[in-house]
């Protein structure tokens, strides 16, 4: 039997809420805020050395900033590698779908993954660059 023109289709990957939006079936929305949080700490972490090339580059006189952050600059590291420990669980670990679900959707899951990897690179480059800034300038 044919659909009415115009009538939507309820299935897993267009639910909706009580407040009328989406849901997420496979918890996607914690995942961004996961790569979000492992970049931030990650910047966070590099701040005190990376934030003198920028001030330095954009001719302003000081990086007092830099030099307050650099002794929590361990801190971020640790926080930037659970925060990454934990996206690569959540993005790689075993997970049950029903057929039809977003979760069931290998794009879905693939574009993520490459999406964890991108950012993870970046980290990695952000908390090495006390070690390479000194080839650099």
């Amino acid at each position: 039997m044919p659909r009415a023109s115009g009538a939507k289709q309820k299935t897993a990957s267009n639910r909706m809420a009580p407040n009328g939006k989406g849901v997420d079936m496979n918890g996607g929305g914690s995942r961004s805020w996961l790569v979000t949080g492992a970049v931030i700490s990650a910047l966070g972490a590099s701040l005190c050395c990376i934030l003198p090339v920028v001030v330095a580059v954009l001719g302003v006189g000081s990086a007092a900033l830099g030099a307050k952050l650099e002794p929590f600059r361990p801190y971020f590291l640790a926080m930037t590698a659970l925060l990454l420990g934990f996206a690569f669980y959540r993005a790689y670990r075993p997970v049950e779908c029903a057929p039809g679900e977003s979760c069931a959707v290998p794009a879905n899951r693939r574009r993520s993954r490459i999406l964890l990897w991108i950012v993870t690179v970046l980290a990695l480059a952000l908390v090495a660059f006390p070690y390479y800034a000194g080839r650099l300038f």
